[in-house]
């Protein structure tokens, strides 16, 4: 076997736009060739059309809470607690079900951000990048990767925003953003 065949890691960071758009593509390349994807989303309640196809989709699991917390910053302590019981019943779930696979695909898009704010737990996190099973494949989306994804990170997209249109006050449109 290649290196590559033991599941290299990915990571979509950065500020622009596509980071969920690319790891949802990717999902549906994997699961056209038929690798079983776990595509679990953090800090993210609200319909969206790639949730949509992604649970219509042969060899996908989607895991997420359809309960939208809102940004951190405007949860209270009861809210946060929800979030982190939610988030971290997910990430279990999500290494639970990749163990019971041969090869596989696990997306956890935005996950930078629930392993900053101790949603997930970091040693939990560490510890299924490091006992993965051979040919899991992992993808890690979100804004500032912390360094030890980085360090272990075989491929590293940033999405830089340039220009965008919340920046005019356009709000997020449905089917372009969500």
């Amino acid at each position: 076997m290649t290196e590559g065949n033991k599941g290299l890691i990915h990571i979509y960071c950065g500020d622009g736009k596509g980071k969920t758009t690319a790891a949802a593509g990717l999902s549906i390349r994997a699961a056209g060739n038929g690798i079983n994807v776990i595509f679990c989303q953090f800090m993210k309640g609200r319909k969206s059309g790639e949730i949509k196809i992604l649970k219509n989709t042969e060899n996908i699991n989607v895991l997420r809470c359809d309960e939208d917390f809102g940004f951190y910053w405007n949860m209270s302590e009861e809210t946060k607690n929800k979030a982190k019981k939610s988030y971290s019943s997910i990430f279990k779930e999500a290494v639970n079900l990749s163990k019971q696979k041969e090869k596989c695909l696990v997306v956890f898009d935005e996950i930078t951000y629930a392993l900053d704010y101790g949603f997930v737990d970091k040693h939990e996190f560490k510890s299924f990048i490091e006992n993965r099973s051979f040919g899991t494949e992992i993808v890690v989306t979100g804004r500032n990767p912390d360094n030890y994804i980085i360090e272990k990170a075989d491929y590293i997209t940033e999405m830089v925003k340039i220009k965008h249109p919340f920046d005019k006050g356009i709000y997020a449109r449905e089917g372009i953003e969500y």
